[in-house]
């Protein structure tokens, strides 16, 4: 099962699902399993990570408003969704620039997956009206 097949059978949808919607929804959501994987493994290292941390947690929780907003079909909030898709690509290059500071595999991983988030992101705003 997909969101995107989830979303196709909204009774609002009426066959267009918004296909870049849909893929911002998916990525903002496993960004932020893995910036919160990222935050967890960040508390085990020897180094101060306290900054990486941060950073992690805040892009976790903007990702999750954000897909869970992406997601809703009923009626519309197009202010605040494209508000919100906006401000997760950016906070997700800010998380992005700050693990990419770190040589650890975990930072490098979730820098890679908030990069691909904020691009989803990006694209999907147009498509937002």
């Amino acid at each position: 099962m997909s969101i995107h097949e989830m979303i196709s059978r909204h009774p609002d949808v009426a066959g267009n699902p918004n296909e870049a919607l849909a893929a911002a929804a998916r990525h903002a959501m496993f960004c932020a399993l893995m910036c919160t994987s990222c935050a967890d493994a960040c508390v085990a290292e020897e180094m101060d990570m306290a900054q990486c941390i941060r950073s992690c947690l805040d892009c976790a929780d903007v990702c999750t408003a954000t897909a869970r907003l992406a997601v809703r079909r009923t009626g519309q909030n197009v202010e605040v969704l494209r508000a919100m898709l906006a401000l997760c690509a950016d906070v997700c290059e800010s998380c992005a620039a700050e693990c990419e500071r770190h040589a650890h595999g975990h930072c490098e991983l979730s820098a890679r997956m908030c990069r691909e988030c904020a691009a989803d992101c990006r694209a999907a705003l147009p498509t937002v009206n």
